[in-house]
């Protein structure tokens, strides 16, 4: 600069003149700080208060929103709430956000950067604080304020980048700063609902050029940036809110700021997916329940040792078609009435094929009625193997995964698990999901050279596709004995990529799926089963015979689960079951 000036001083006085009024026009141009002005001027913009202001300035500018009423509806009406959004422009959003968010809570407030007090008239949102330094001390009295604006049951929104987004040469991409950890604080610290906001768009690619020179050129962009938003539409998605105790127990300021960052990302349009249309056509009626007397009157032929266990008035059994063809159809119409409630089933009457006739079933009667509640369909592998045609795959996975010669099916007696379900009246208790896996634990303890489980889970496509690919990246360790023949196809957004590779995805699901999830729910609960289980996921696919139903393939060394388990489904047999050796 000081070589600049001296060259200036040997310039003549006009000359000088001259060249520093085209300076500040080319600065003017650049920095468009005229053309503002002027905005100001023609819209009587000046003086407004917050709301009209807001409006004013929207409907200057001809920008529209899309998203603003689903957003909306989304904001609990009262109660403590914290709200953060990716900063994509550094203006206009905070505009937009404010005045869309404060139609429903009157009360909010926007802790933002000082950037945003170019809009004078917004002054009665913002407290202002310097989110670029955490140990600024001057910091403290907004923090103060905001800490307590949301113990009092406010709405507060941050933009806690601090910055507006930039090009990153690391991550060769236009991308968030790391989030200040004032959001996860504050989450923690009032136990307010978090709800995540993903503004879509960017700036002009001088914006981005300019910022890569010098980053300060970046603040006295914006204005010229925010112009440039004339006659655009501007996407806002919102999560679902997320209460404060989803977030996963004993995880520090850092995590859970990082990780409420890619619950921002989670929502970018770019990052979705839908499920392909249902194969079938139409949901043909029912067959007719089998009456209860005719499925006891097989259930009474059977071997004492096929009486698993009782409790109360339920039975749990194990039996081949052959021995209970009626009872076997039963569960095929139950099968299919649960699954057309998860958007699984086939639109048969029945859910049935012909492995119902080579496989065992597993399944739990209610005494008196002769009804069945719920039910296991299990391939005994080395059964399957020995009775197999030289031509034709015995099991039913092998159309969904190829199975490589040393996948635990090929190499030793193991038992594959599927097609499980309980009936509508027992699905929210863990006592028929208990009752199963007693049973299974009796089971072995029968035929102990059964020392593995493997299956799949179903992940119902009642799940956002984002939430699916998210339990795929957080679970599979993927291996070459098994590998899905139709794929998901639909990885996880980068950013949450990045935070995988820093931070354990599978400890956030739940929070995870909790922002993504309109009605909030958690991953399946036979998953987190098999995951307490210590299961080792091989990879996920889509069933194409199953109305392309995802799947999650697992397997269980069952004399390697937690003791605690193994006693509770094996019982008396847990003991001899862990020493069993195989005879040679």
């Amino acid at each position: 600069m000081t070589t600049a000036i001296t060259l200036l001083n040997l310039v003549p006085q006009e000359k000088q003149t001259a060249i520093l009024n085209g300076v500040m026009s080319l600065l003017d141009k650049l920095l468009a700080i005229h053309r503002l002005d002027n905005l100001y001027r023609e819209h009587h913009l000046t003086g407004l208060n917050k709301e009209a202001f807001a409006r004013a300035l929207l409907d200057a500018l001809n920008v529209t929103t899309d998203g603003t009423d689903v957003l909306q509806q989304k904001i609990p009406r009262d109660g403590p709430l914290v709200i953060a959004s990716n900063h994509p422009f550094g203006g206009i959003e905070g505009v937009i956000l404010a005045y869309v968010v404060g139609q429903v809570r009157p009360d909010l407030k926007v802790l933002a950067n000082q950037g945003l007090a170019l809009f004078t008239e917004l002054k009665d949102y913002f407290i202002f604080t310097n989110p670029l330094s955490e140990r600024d001390p001057k910091n403290a009295p907004s923090l103060r304020e905001s800490l307590r604006h949301v113990k009092q049951g406010g709405a507060l929104l941050i933009f806690p980048a601090g910055r507006v987004s930039y090009y990153q040469a690391d991550k060769k991409r236009i991308s968030e700063h790391q989030w200040n950890r004032i959001v996860a604080s504050l989450v923690t610290r009032t136990g307010a609902q978090y709800l995540a906001l993903f503004v879509s768009g960017e700036n002009s690619p001088l914006f981005y050029r300019l910022g890569r020179v010098y980053y300060r050129l970046r603040m006295l962009m914006l204005p010229r940036e925010l112009l440039n938003k004339r006659d655009t539409s501007i996407k806002i998605s919102a999560a679902t809110c997320v209460p404060a105790n989803a977030f996963a127990a004993n995880t520090n300021d850092i995590e859970l700021t990082a990780l409420q960052r890619i619950q921002s990302y989670a929502q970018d349009p770019n990052w979705r997916h839908a499920w392909p249309a249902s194969n079938v056509a139409a949901l043909q009626p029912l067959i007719s329940q089998v009456p209860g007397s005719v499925i006891n009157t097989e259930l009474a032929q059977l071997d004492e040792n096929q009486i698993l266990l009782s409790y109360r008035n339920l039975d749990v059994y194990y039996a081949y078609y052959e021995q209970i063809p009626q009872t076997v159809k039963e569960i095929a119409r139950l099968r299919e009435l649960v699954f057309r409630q998860h958007d699984e089933g086939s639109g048969n009457p029945l859910d049935t094929d012909d492995f119902d006739k080579t496989y065992t079933h597993l399944f739990i009667v209610e005494r008196d009625l002769g009804r069945i509640i719920g039910a296991y369909r299990m391939g005994q592998s080395d059964r399957l193997l020995a009775n197999a045609s030289l031509d034709i795959d015995p099991f039913y996975l092998s159309a969904m995964f190829n199975f490589s010669a040393d996948f635990i099916n090929r190499q030793a007696p193991c038992l594959e698990m599927g097609r499980s379900f309980l009936i509508p009246e027992y699905q929210n208790s863990f006592q028929g999901l208990l009752l199963l896996w007693r049973g299974i634990g009796r089971f072995v303890c029968q035929f102990p050279q059964y020392r593995t489980l493997y299956g799949t889970v179903s992940l119902s496509k009642l799940y956002d596709p984002r939430s699916v690919s998210l339990i795929e990246h957080a679970l599979v360790t993927p291996t070459r004995s098994a590998k899905a023949r139709t794929q998901l196809g639909f990885s996880v957004s980068p950013e949450i990529a990045d935070f995988a590779k820093q931070y354990p995805l599978e400890k956030h699901l739940t929070s995870l799926l909790a922002g993504i999830e309109s009605d909030g729910k958690d991953i399946p609960i036979l998953l987190k089963h098999y995951q307490k289980l210590s299961a080792k996921f091989h990879c996920l696919g889509i069933d194409s015979n199953f109305n392309h139903t995802p799947g999650l393939l697992l397997s269980v060394e069952l004399a390697k689960a937690p003791e605690k388990l193994g006693r509770l489904y094996l019982g008396d047999g847990w003991e001899t079951y862990k020493c069993h050796q195989e005879s040679q």
